[in-house]
């Protein structure tokens, strides 16, 4: 874990990640809020995601997934909706089915993995917070593919670049709305700055549970969780395994600086033991 980030996270502070990334005068850190309680599973962020950054077809499969024909997130899936079928309880009903639908996304860590092992700089810390791939400098390692806490980042089977998404750079740049949350008729998806989007959902989860919608609960929201709290949060009706989320996502890379201190001090030991050999015996061959 490294720079500002890695040591604000780790003393429970939340960072400036735009102004540790390098940019003194950046806007405000924004994000996506996602209330699942409002998804109808239109699938209309999927296809406008698809539309506008140029994202390959796939899901033409059938998956017996209900109408959910693209399964997860992956390299050519940069936001998917599940359908989860639940056998539970509906209002006033003693049984019944229960749909739960939820649009995902790549999560735009506060303290991103896939930054720390990225050996080209091809992922990079944008000026409004975001992580984005630039698919041009991307050699194809793969590194950074199960660095990810969330399983988000993927590699297309044609030349090994990883993709996922980029909440819209170019658009966020322009002033505009990502596609997705354009698209979305329920305002399902809601974009805007992290801080005012986490107002607005702790009051949408203080309404619904005076509804008595006593499950929901916000994902991903909190600075102090295992990756510093995430720039794409959720509101669940069900706990984050039921929507295949880990509960308590961590950063994978947050050994490292213990990692490499230990590597430091044995390098140093292995010299400092060479040194003193040579020391003691001269150079191999020496005075013959």
């Amino acid at each position: 874990m490294s720079g500002l980030v890695g040591r604000n996270l780790l003393a429970g502070a939340e960072p400036d990640v735009a102004e540790d990334a390098g940019y003194p005068d950046a806007p405000p850190r924004m994000g996506f809020f996602t209330d699942t309680s409002v998804c109808i599973g239109c699938k209309a962020c999927e296809v406008a995601c698809k539309e506008w950054n140029a994202v390959p077809e796939d899901g033409l499969e059938f998956t017996g997934m209900s109408y959910d024909n693209t399964q997860g997130l992956g390299a050519d899936t940069w936001r998917h909706v599940a359908f989860i079928e639940q056998d539970k309880p509906v209002g006033d009903a003693d049984s019944g089915v229960r749909w739960l639908m939820a649009s995902d996304v790549c999560k735009h860590c506060t303290h991103a993995a896939c930054l720390d092992v990225c050996p080209t700089g091809s992922l990079f810390r944008t000026e409004f917070g975001t992580v984005v791939v630039q698919e041009d400098v991307c050699n194809g390692c793969g590194y950074c593919v199960p660095a990810c806490p969330y399983g988000v980042i993927d590699q297309r089977e044609e030349d090994g670049r990883v993709w996922k998404c980029t909440l819209c750079y170019d658009r966020i740049g322009d002033g505009l709305e990502p596609a997705c949350a354009k698209a979305c008729p329920t305002d399902s998806i809601q974009y805007g700055p992290l801080d005012e989007l986490r107002e607005r959902a702790a009051e949408r989860v203080g309404r619904l549970h005076d509804m008595g919608v006593e499950d929901a609960r916000l994902y991903g929201h909190d600075p102090r969780d295992g990756v510093g709290g995430d720039g794409a949060f959720f509101l669940l009706l069900d706990e984050p395994e039921v929507y295949g989320l880990p509960p308590d996502p961590v950063v994978t890379t947050r050994d490292l600086p213990s990692m490499w201190r230990r590597a430091g001090v044995a390098a140093a030991a292995l010299a400092a033991g060479a040194a003193a050999l040579f020391a003691v015996h001269g150079r191999p061959g020496g005075g013959r």
